[in-house]
């Protein structure tokens, strides 16, 4: 096997009227998150890093956002497509590892859940998850509560190349 790594940045920004979703789970908040699926910045970080550690386009490739059929898909679906992908390569996922940037909400106390989520959705076990979250500081556009931003690795182990 050879093994490869991506990494995976997303940021969206608060909007009211929406539920927040994250890691495939819906979190008590007063805003959700902006975007054409259901904007859940965890999955959309850790899918471009699985995709990176393959070679492939991000996630607007496979998931356009002018594409209306898609529109408020679970993200959950996007990284089952990721998940595939590795698949499809001969591979398989080894780990991800991510991090959470947000003022507020606290994320942490749902954890467990979002491991479970996006564990079901790339077929891989919740250990080989890491879900992780910190504060901007009060800096930037986060700082001021206007967004999350989320960011992750993914390792993936591909057979030998031919």
């Amino acid at each position: 096997m050879r093994y490869r790594s991506g990494i995976g940045y997303d940021v969206h920004q608060f909007a009211e009227g929406r539920k927040l979703i994250l890691g495939g789970v819906e979190i008590p908040h007063t805003h959700g998150l902006a975007g054409h699926s259901d904007a859940d910045v965890l999955s959309h970080a850790i899918a471009d890093a699985i995709l990176g550690a393959i070679g492939e386009p991000d996630i607007g490739y496979w998931f356009p956002p002018t594409d209306e059929s898609i529109e408020g898909i679970s993200s959950l679906k996007i990284l089952e497509k990721a998940a595939e992908l590795v698949r499809e390569k001969g591979g398989q996922i080894e780990n991800i590892d991510s991090s959470l940037v947000s003022e507020a909400p606290r994320v942490m106390p749902f954890a467990d859940e979002m491991k479970a989520k996006i564990a079901d959705a790339l077929g891989i076990e919740t250990s080989d998850i890491g879900i992780k979250a910190t504060t901007n500081e009060t800096m930037g556009f986060v700082g001021r509560k206007e967004g999350i931003a989320a960011l992750a690795s993914a390792s993936i182990a591909l057979p030998e190349r031919s």
